[in-house]
């Protein structure tokens, strides 16, 4: 499929718009060309109403395998991590931009190729959809592109990281690293100080909504 010939997400949506009927929809999703070279659709996963959505750039080789968010090698930091800022895994909606993985041929392995700004705009509904239906009083970006898919191409990740953010599809938004950007960091050391980083980030984020909650 031609990347002009693609009818995007839309195309594809239920008539009724439940998280259910939205994760079967996607399962067919044909929107753009990434559906040709990844395994399944990777929707998000978690509670109906959780008051925090984690939000990554698409998913990896192990959950295009498997179909789940966030249960490759970056997911399980992610998961210490969030027990270490006091926040539940299974109390939050995890999800990606992307819902297909965009992945090139190294040998025997796939390696992640970062998803360009036509394959975000055709998947995008999805995660459109997906935030409307779970309503959550924050949403956590996890790494630039999925920052910039929703507060835009000018946001800069390292100029307001950890900043509560207002953003017309999500209510408010706090951007952080992907912790894929952990495990690449260059020695034990950096990795350790970015990984205190990323915590704090996450209990910046329970902080903004425990705020909210007492409002």
């Amino acid at each position: 499929m031609a990347e002009a010939d693609a009818p995007g997400a839309r195309a594809f949506f239920p008539a009724e718009t439940s998280l259910t009927s939205l994760r079967a929809a996607a399962a067919r999703c044909e929107g753009c060309a990434l559906w040709t070279r990844g395994t399944q659709t990777v929707f998000g996963e978690g509670p109906a109403h959780a008051s925090l959505m984690l939000v990554g750039e698409q998913p990896g080789d192990v959950e295009d395998e498997s179909g789940r968010p966030f249960v490759g090698p970056a997911g399980l930091l992610l998961d210490r991590c969030l027990a270490r800022a006091g926040i539940a895994r299974g109390e939050t909606y995890v999800t990606n931009v992307v819902k297909h993985f965009k992945w090139e041929a190294r040998g025997k392995r796939r390696i992640h190729s970062k998803p360009n700004a036509r394959e975000i705009r055709a998947c995008l509904p999805w995660l459109e959809a997906e935030m409307a239906d779970v309503e959550p009083g924050l949403v956590v970006c996890l790494g630039a592109t999925a920052a910039q898919a929703l507060l835009g191409p000018r946001f800069r990740l390292t100029q307001h990281r950890g900043e509560l953010q207002r953003s017309p599809l999500a209510g408010r938004v706090l951007a952080t690293v992907h912790p894929s950007a952990l495990l690449r960091a260059p020695d034990e050391g950096t990795r350790r100080r970015e990984t205190e980083r990323f915590v704090e980030d996450l209990r910046l984020a329970k902080a903004a909504l425990a705020g909210a909650a007492g409002a």
